[in-house]
């Protein structure tokens, strides 16, 4: 692990302080380092490079933010995967591996090699309007349809596979990854997925019809979701941080992603050790 690109979450002093002490650290162990324009400004560094080049140059990711910083870094990397390590400095931080105290001791675990890599999957979407695509991402969490902000329900097809499997009225429709089993399709009552699971879920968001369920499919599979509502309004967002309006007759089709997100873990912590702490489980 020579060259290094780090990742920041815009505006924080507690990233800013983490930052520069992080930047004399690796350069003192002889690491080159590749920060974006706005990363280099924060530590007086006379050389940057796009956010697209680092994928491109770097051999790791080290992110410091919370789990909006790691989705950004996923889609970033998508199309060379490197090993991202995540450093939480935000909220919740379920995708971060360690917190800002544990960093140093993480990275120097990393380049003792003693480490492991945790391959996630990652969804390809894309909207096609009268038979031409007017927009595509790739998501490590979720795409979301939802009603916007109209005040009414949404109108959708769902097939999986070519096949017809249900109509759906509701505030919406979460097509999500077991790493975003944790995110917005659990706030919308959908089941937790161990990211070692190779499926996909399916979480309606406030159904008119309550025996609308989760569902749980094959990664292979292909999934289409035609907007039926005859009004404009409606809304895809792509790991929340990407909105396209839909228009009446849109199809938004979402199948698995053929690269991986892989982040870095360590062998004394595991999911369910993240899902205890995160979740609260077991607390009074």
């Amino acid at each position: 692990m020579k060259r290094i690109g780090i990742l920041v979450k815009a505006e924080s002093p507690d990233t800013e302080a983490l930052l520069k002490e992080l930047v004399p650290w690796l350069r003192a162990r002889g690491k080159d380092l590749l920060l974006d324009p706005a990363t280099a400004k924060l530590v007086g560094a006379t050389t940057s490079y796009p956010k697209k080049d680092l994928a491109a140059l770097a051999d790791m990711l080290v992110v410091l933010g919370g789990d909006g910083t790691m989705l950004a870094a996923a889609r970033l990397v998508e199309d060379r995967p490197i090993p991202i390590l995540g450093v939480n400095t935000g909220g919740l931080g379920f995708l971060t591996a360690v917190t800002r105290d544990e960093l140093f001791k993480a990275l120097e675990q990393v380049f003792a090699n003693t480490y492991a890599e945790e391959e996630r999957l990652m969804l390809r979407s894309r909207i096609v309007r009268m038979g031409k695509q007017v927009a595509a991402a790739a998501v490590l969490n979720d795409v979301a349809l939802s009603k916007g902000a109209l005040s009414h329900m949404v109108q959708l097809e769902i097939s999986i596979d070519g096949q017809f499997v249900t109509g759906l009225r509701g505030d919406g429709l979460i097509i999500s990854t077991p790493t975003g089993s944790t995110a917005y399709s659990m706030a919308a009552g959908g089941p937790i997925l161990n990211p070692a699971v190779h499926a996909l879920i399916l979480t309606p968001i406030s159904p008119h019809t309550l025996t609308n369920r989760p569902i749980v499919i094959p990664q292979e599979a292909h999934v289409e979701v035609r907007l039926v509502s005859k009004d404009e309004g409606a809304m895809v967002s792509f790991d929340g941080q990407a909105g396209i309006a839909l228009q009446p007759r849109d199809l938004i089709e979402v199948q698995a992603s053929e690269n991986k997100t892989r982040l870095i873990r360590f062998a004394d912590r595991t999911y369910y050790d993240m899902l205890r702490k995160k979740l609260k489980w077991g607390e009074s």
